[in-house]
């Protein structure tokens, strides 16, 4: 079975959800463009946006395997992120709807 990795992304401070969902699907277009193979490793994300001081969260799961892949095009895309802990891992049961989606792939 798979484990997984977790990233909780961040908005700019004071940025419309629109805004941030607009800057969030141009890098997942990216990747699933330009790197169909990294992009399936992308499991699951959270249901909906949370408030965190100023700023929106929303959290994905992913294999480890991509972890360095992922950091530097969300760092090229000025997406901010918490550190990415890689000794907390998930299993894919952890991201039960409702509160997550399965990504399509």
């Amino acid at each position: 079975m798979s484990e997984y990795l977790c990233v909780t992304v961040r908005s700019r401070p004071s940025e419309a959800e629109s805004s941030f969902t607009s800057r969030l699907s141009e890098l997942w277009t990216d990747m699933l463009r330009n790197h169909p193979d990294e992009f399936e490793k992308v499991y699951a994300e959270t249901a909906k946006f949370e408030p965190d001081g100023g700023v929106l969260t929303r959290q994905y799961l992913f294999e480890a395997e991509i972890v360095a892949m992922l950091t530097a095009k969300l760092r090229t895309s000025a997406i901010d992120h918490d550190a990415i802990d890689e000794d907390d891992v998930y299993s894919k049961y952890e991201a039960v709807p409702p509160e997550w989606f399965w990504i399509e792939h």
